[in-house]
């Protein structure tokens, strides 16, 4: 396969972690668009959220970006969970973009 989030979960591309356990990786984009901006990433190849069938993986992804919005003292300030899909992501696999904190005049 050539994905290069597989790659990255596979070992095969060097990446420090911001987080990471066996289902899930998080680090941050290469392509920042605000001071905290990371990706939250299934190890399991998916290609989209609608692609997901195994409920545990579902709630784990989440319950991760949880803890990623905490540590990285979000929780009270504005911030952005965004999920791509239907071809609309430059990665066909599985991602969501943590960023914040946002201004009011922010649009995404």
């Amino acid at each position: 396969m050539d994905c290069i989030f597989c790659k990255i979960a596979n070992k095969e591309i060097p990446k420090e972690f911001t987080y990471e356990d066996e289902e899930v990786m998080v680090f941050p984009d290469i392509h920042p668009i605000k001071p905290v901006h990371l990706l939250i990433i299934p190890k399991t190849h998916v290609t989209e959220l609608v692609a997901v069938e195994d409920p545990v993986l579902f709630q784990k992804i989440f319950s991760v970006a949880q803890q990623m919005i905490k540590r990285e003292g979000l929780t009270d300030k504005p911030h952005r969970v965004g999920i791509n899909g239907g071809g609309a992501q430059d990665i066909d696999h599985l991602h969501i973009h943590l960023m914040g904190p946002l201004n009011a005049t922010d649009k995404m």
